[in-house]
C-alpha cells in the first residue's frame, strides 16, 4: 500500500497505531499496522475526531511524502522527530490542539518545501537548508528585496517560484548559481534587469520576468544562457533592439515571449540561432521594417505573433515553408500587397489574423486549411467577390471593412462555419451610422489575445436581447451569428438561410436586396434578432414569422413592403420604428387603417391596385419630364399674340417697374 485516505469520517478516540513505537494504546477505533506500511507515501487522516498526541511511530515511514492530520483534536507538543521525514513534501497539522513552542528548525533537514500562507517575509529558517531543492512561495504578500540569500546559502536549490508577490528590488547573488527554474513574474520591479544575469544564472532552463515594470535594454548576457528553453519577459517596459548575443546564444529556446514592451528595430534580418523554437510572441512592440528572412529557418515554429507593430512591406511567400505553423498573427501593422494564395493552403494552419493592414487583392476560391480554422481578414482593402467554394474547413471568417462585393454566396449553407462577419465590406457604400436601430454591433470581436501555452482560444461577445453573452473556444459551436450589413449585396435573400436552425442574430440591413422575406425563416426557432432594414424588399411580411417565440428585435424599416402587419406573440411587442419607410404597410402599430385595402385578399374595387414597389428612379424621371413639359408649354403659349399673353406681359412689366422704384 502506498496511499491511505481515511479523511472526512467520524473516527473518534485516541489514535492507535500498532507497531514497535506504539503498543497497548487504548482507542475506540483501531487502525492497525499503519506504521508497518513501509512503502506508504501518502497518509490523510484529516477531518475526523481523533484525540491524543502525535503518533511517534509515523516517523519510521521514511518514504512518506504527504501527511495530513488536520481538523482533528490532537493535543500535546509536536515532537522533534518531525525532522525524520526525509521525503516529506506536504505536512498539514492545522485545526488541532497542539501546544508549546514549535521551531521551524525541526524541518531544517527537509529537502522540499511548498508554502502559500499569505506570508509577508521569506521564512528565515530557509537560510541554511543544505539539501533544499525546490521553494514555492508564490501567491503571498512578500515585499522588499528579492531574497538573493536563498541562492547564496542554498547551493543545491534548483527551483524558485516567487511570482505574485510584492517584491520591489531584483538583486542577484554574487557567485554563479545552478538554478534551473526561476519565476518572479507579477511583482513590482521597476528598474533594469541586472546586466550580469546571464553569467550568474547560466543554467536556467525556465525564466519568467513577465508583468513587472522592468525597463532598459535586454541584457546581452542573456546570450550566455545556453540551456534556456522558456523565456517570458512580456508586459514590461524593455526598449531597444534584440542583442545579437541573445539571438545567437540562446539556441535551446522553445518558447520566447517579448509581447507588450517597447522593443524596436527590424525583425530578424539575419537568421536566428534558436532553430528549435515553437512559440515566438513579439506582438505589441515598436518593431519596424519588413518581416525578416531570419525567421525562415525556424522550421519547428508553431505560433508566430507579430501583431500591433509598425511592420511594412508584403507578407513573404516563404512563410508557407514553415511546415508546422498553426497560428500566424500579424494584425495591426502597415503591411500591403496581396496575400500569398499558398498561405490559405497550409495544411496545419488553424489561426490566421491579417486584420487591420493595407492588404489588397482577391480572396482565393479554395481554402485547404486545418479543419476548424479561424480567419481574421477584416479592415483591409480586399476586393472582388467571395467564392461559393470557400470555407470548407473554416468555422470563423471575419471580412468586415473590406471592398468585397457581389451576391451573398452559397457557402452560407456550410455545416462548419459558426461565425461570419462581413460588415462594411465596401467603404463607399451607404453610411452605416444607423445600422441596427435597435442593435448596434450585433457581433463584436474583442481585441484578440491568446495564451499560446494553453492553445488558441477566441473570445466572442454576442449581443442578443440587449445583453452581451460571452463564448470562449469550444462554446462557439453552441452559438451562430450572421452579419452581412452595410454592403452592396444584391439579389434575393437565399431561402436556404432558414436551415440555420441555431441562428440567434441575422443582420442583412443596408444592402440592395430585393424579393420577398422567405417563409423558411419561421424554422429558426432560436433567432432573437432579425434586421432587414434599408433594402428593396417587397411583398408581405410572412404570417409564419409570428411562430418565432424568442424574437426580441425585428426591423424591416425603409423597404417596399405592403399588406397587413402580422399580429400575435412577439409581434405585439414591436413599435412603429420596426416598420418606418414602408407606406403600403397597415395595421398595428402604425396609424394606417387597412379598411378598403385588403392587401392579403383580392381587391374589391374594379380597378386592380398596383401593389408593386415604388420605383424611385422611374418616379424621378417622370417628375423631371412633367416639369420640363410644363415649362415648354408655358414658353410656347407666351410666344403667340393674344389677350392672355399681353395681360401676362403687362403684369410682368408692372412688377419690374415697382421693384425699380423701390430700389432707386
Amino acid at each position: 500500500m502506498k496511499a491511505l485516505d481515511l479523511s472526512g469520517n467520524e473516527f473518534s478516540g485516541s489514535l492507535e497505531l500498532h507497531g514497535k513505537f506504539a503498543e497497548n494504546l487504548k482507542c475506540s477505533i483501531k487502525i492497525s499496522g499503519i506504521c508497518e506500511l513501509k512503502d506508504l507515501r501518502e497518509l490523510d487522516l484529516s477531518k475526523n475526531k481523533l484525540i491524543g498526541q502525535f503518533p511517534i511511530c509515523l516517523t519510521s515511514l521514511s518514504g512518506l511524502r504527504v501527511l495530513d492530520l488536520s481538523s482533528n483534536q490532537l493535543t500535546g507538543k509536536l515532537p522533534s522527530a518531525l525532522g525524520s521525514f526525509a521525503s516529506l513534501e506536504y505536512l498539514s497539522l492545522f485545526d488541532n490542539n497542539f501546544e508549546g513552542v514549535f521551531s521551524f528548525d525541526i524541518l531544517a533537514n527537509l529537502s522540499k518545501l511548498k508554502g502559500s500562507c499569505n506570508l509577508e517575509n521569506v521564512p528565515h529558517f530557509l537560510l541554511h537548508q543544505k539539501d533544499l531543492r525546490q521553494v514555492d512561495l508564490s501567491g503571498n504578500n512578500i515585499s522588499g528585496d528579492f531574497p538573493k540569500w536563498l541562492l547564496e546559502n542554498n547551493t543545491k536549490l534548483e527551483v524558485l517560484l516567487i511570482q505574485n508577490n510584492s517584491l520591489t528590488n531584483f538583486q542577484l547573488p554574487k557567485p554563479a548559481h545552478n538554478l534551473i527554474f526561476l519565476d518572479v513574474s507579477v511583482n513590482n520591479f521597476n528598474h533594469r534587469v541586472p546586466e550580469n544575469i546571464g553569467w550568474i544564472l547560466p543554467r536556467l532552463r525556465y525564466m519568467k520576468l513577465a508583468n513587472n515594470g522592468f525597463e532598459g535594454n535586454i541584457p546581452p548576457s542573456l546570450g550566455n544562457m545556453k540551456m534556456i528553453e522558456l523565456l517570458d519577459i512580456s508586459h514590461n517596459s524593455f526598449h531597444g533592439t534584440l542583442p545579437k548575443s541573445f539571438v545567437n546564444g540562446c539556441y535551446s529556446l522553445k518558447i520566447l515571449k517579448l509581447s507588450y514592451n517597447k522593443l524596436s528595430g527590424e525583425i530578424f534580418r539575419e537568421p536566428a540561432n534558436f532553430t528549435d523554437i515553437m512559440v515566438l510572441s513579439m506582438d505589441n512592440n515598436l518593431f519596424t521594417g519588413k518581416i525578416g528572412q531570419g525567421l525562415q529557418n525556424l522550421t519547428d515554429l508553431d505560433t508566430l505573433n507579430m501583431s500591433n507593430n509598425n511592420l511594412t512591406g508584403t507578407i513573404p511567400s516563404w512563410i508557407v515553408g514553415i511546415p508546422y505553423l498553426f497560428a500566424l498573427l500579424v494584425s495591426d501593422n502597415l503591411l500591403d500587397g496581396e496575400i500569398p494564395i499558398s498561405l490559405f493552403n497550409m495544411s496545419n494552419l488553424g489561426l490566421l489574423d491579417l486584420s487591420a493592414n493595407n492588404l489588397s487583392g482577391n480572396i482565393p476560391p479554395y481554402v485547404c486549411s486545418l479543419y476548424g480554422a479561424e480567419f481574421f481578414l477584416h479592415d483591409n482593402h480586399l476586393s472582388g467577390a467571395i467564392s461559393d467554394t470557400l470555407l470548407g474547413n473554416v468555422i470563423i471568417l471575419d471580412l468586415r471593412n473590406n471592398w468585397l462585393s457581389g451576391n451573398i454566396p452559397e457557402f452560407i449553407n456550410t455545416q462548419n462555419i459558426t461565425i461570419l462577419l462581413l460588415r462594411d465590406l465596401f467603404q463607399d457604400s451607404t453610411t452605416t451610422n444607423n445600422i441596427g436601430i435597435y442593435f448596434k454591433s450585433l457581433l463584436v470581436l474583442d481585441p484578440f489575445s491568446i495564451d499560446f501555452t494553453a492553445g488558441a482560444q477566441t473570445k466572442i461577445e454576442f449581443a442578443t436581447k440587449h445583453r452581451y453573452d460571452a463564448y470562449m473556444s469550444g462554446n462557439l459551436m453552441h452559438m451562430v451569428g450572421l452579419d452581412l450589413s452595410g454592403n452592396e449585396l444584391i439579389g434575393e435573400i437565399p431561402v436556404e438561410l432558414g436551415v440555420l436552425l441555431a441562428l440567434r442574430v441575422l443582420n442583412l440591413s443596408h444592402n440592395y436586396l430585393s424579393g420577398v422575406l422567405p417563409e423558411s425563416f419561421s424554422g429558426m426557432k432560436s433567432v432573437e434578432s432579425l434586421d432587414f432594414s434599408f433594402n428593396r424588399l417587397q411583398g408581405q411580411i410572412p404570417q409564419e414569422l409570428t411562430e418565432l417565440s424568442n424574437l426580441a428585435v425585428f426591423n424591416v424599416s425603409y423597404n417596399n413592403l405592403s399588406g397587413i402587419i402580422p399580429q400575435g406573440k412577439q409581434f405585439n411587442t414591436f413599435d412603429t420604428r420596426s416598420y418606418l419607410g414602408n407606406p403600403l404597410l397597415c395595421g398595428k402599430p402604425t396609424n394606417r387603417s387597412c379598411e378598403g385595402n385588403k392587401f392579403q385578399d383580392q381587391p374589391e374595387c374594379d380597378v386592380k391596385e398596383d401593389q408593386s414597389p415604388i420605383d424611385m428612379e422611374s418616379f424621378y424621371w417622370s417628375f423631371a419630364a412633367a416639369y420640363v413639359t410644363i415649362l415648354v408649354g408655358l414658353f410656347v403659349s407666351l410666344s403667340f399674340d393674344s389677350p392672355w399673353s399681353r395681360f401676362w406681359f403687362y403684369k410682368v412689366d408692372a412688377f419690374v417697374h415697382r421693384v425699380r422704384n423701390l430700389l432707386w
